[in-house]
């Protein structure tokens, strides 16, 4: 149920679309009105063009054509009450004024025909992104996932950052990875990591076996389609987490990937240790290492890319990733998200150097059961904070 704050009226979106045109009419209105009762020799009418100048920033290219008309319109009336319309000011001030309108026009019309493409430019990017990572489910099994893609540049909807899912017999697989450069010019590569990890995700028994196989995948490419002067400059950081359905341990294979944070309630923050290999696509041939930690029924595992613990604010500080998500253990994947989203946009300045990609894994509880969190071995390095303040680092 919705409730509507006291005092507070629905927006009509027609009322502002109406308004907003009469702004630049009003203003003629006043500038002739005040012109006309001033002596002859106050001229206001030059002023006139203020009106179709501001016009295109709001309306299209009749409206601003309609206002400049009535512009010139006014400035005619201007000229006949004070000395008559033939006299060489008068006639300067109507000609300059008709050419100004008559550009503020074709600005609008090339500022309509860019909106277009820009629209049409959003419209593919979203399509190619739904393609190209398609939208994780709110649920799979035990887990609830909820998860965030925030591209670096302006435009783009997608870039090199990339994540997947997918249930398999005895679990669900999480891979999120991170290919060199951002933006549109990575957009391949991604491609590539994310159709190998859907087509072998169920082939392969052992994590490990399937990293390889996305190793593989990559240095292939690279070695097939990168540039001379790239060369060994393709690669790619990867995590792949492994959460089996009846037990509660995840599995993980770091390719060079920053670790996961795993939060429990009760504002605790936990690094798990990991054994990272080197990013897929450096050696195609690289031994991988299977770490396994506890992931009970009640927290919450939170995957990231670098674009997010290297996010910088105005004094070039780094984004405290584990200190800021500390004081949301308790959310929900989608409350989490929605805090970080707005947290970390505030920390950078409202725009990020690099793309950046979280997800949140949540494992429900299928019975309530008394938690204990001291003594709890995570095999990682715990930082522990109360009510959302940081009492120590590790």
């Amino acid at each position: 149920m919705k409730v509507r704050a006291r005092g507070a009226w629905p927006r009509q979106p027609w009322r502002s679309a109406h308004a907003l045109p009469l702004l630049p009419t009003l203003l003629i209105v006043v500038i002739t009105v005040v012109d006309l009762r001033t002596p002859t020799d106050v001229h206001l009418g030059p002023a006139l063009v203020i009106a179709p100048a501001l016009t295109p920033s709001f309306a299209g290219p009749r409206t601003t054509a309609f206002v400049g008309a009535l512009a010139v319109a006014a400035q005619t009336l201007i000229a006949v009450t004070h000395g008559g319309i033939a006299t060489t000011n008068h006639i300067v001030q109507i000609i300059t004024l008709a050419v100004l309108s008559a550009m503020c026009v074709v600005y609008s019309v090339v500022r309509q025909r860019r909106l277009a493409q820009l629209a049409q430019v959003r419209t593919v990017a979203e399509a190619a992104q739904h393609v190209l990572m398609w939208p994780l489910p709110e649920q799979i099994g035990q887990l609830r996932i909820a998860s965030l893609y925030l591209a670096a540049e302006d435009e783009a909807q997608i870039g090199g950052d990339l994540y997947a899912a997918t249930q398999c017999d005895e679990g669900i697989r999480v891979l999120i990875g991170d290919v060199r450069g951002k933006g549109l010019s990575a957009i391949g590569e991604a491609a590539l990591l994310l159709g190998a990890f859907r087509e072998s995700a169920h082939r392969h028994l052992e994590l490990t076996d399937l990293a390889s196989t996305l190793d593989q995948s990559i240095t292939r490419y690279a070695a097939e389609l990168e540039p001379a002067e790239e060369a060994g400059e393709r690669f790619a950081t990867a995590l792949l987490v492994e959460i089996p359905d009846h037990s509660p341990i995840t599995l993980m294979t770091s390719c060079g990937h920053p670790p996961p944070l795993l939060l429990s309630p009760g504002n605790a923050v936990t690094v798990p240790s990991l054994h990272p290999s080197p990013p897929l696509g450096v050696y195609g041939t690289a031994e991988h290492t299977l770490d396994v930690f506890a992931f009970e029924p009640g927290d919450t595992l939170l995957l990231y890319t670098d674009g997010v613990i290297e996010a910088r604010d105005a004094h070039g500080r780094f984004y405290p990733l584990a200190d800021r998500v500390a004081r949301w253990t308790d959310n929900s994947p989608e409350a989490l998200m929605h805090h970080l989203r707005r947290d970390l946009l505030a920390h950078a300045g409202g725009r990020l150097g690099d793309d950046a990609a979280l997800i949140a894994l949540h494992r429900t509880a299928t019975t309530e059961r008394r938690r204990h969190h001291h003594g709890r071995d995570h095999s990682g390095d715990t930082l522990r904070h109360n009510s959302g303040t940081p009492s120590g680092a590790g």
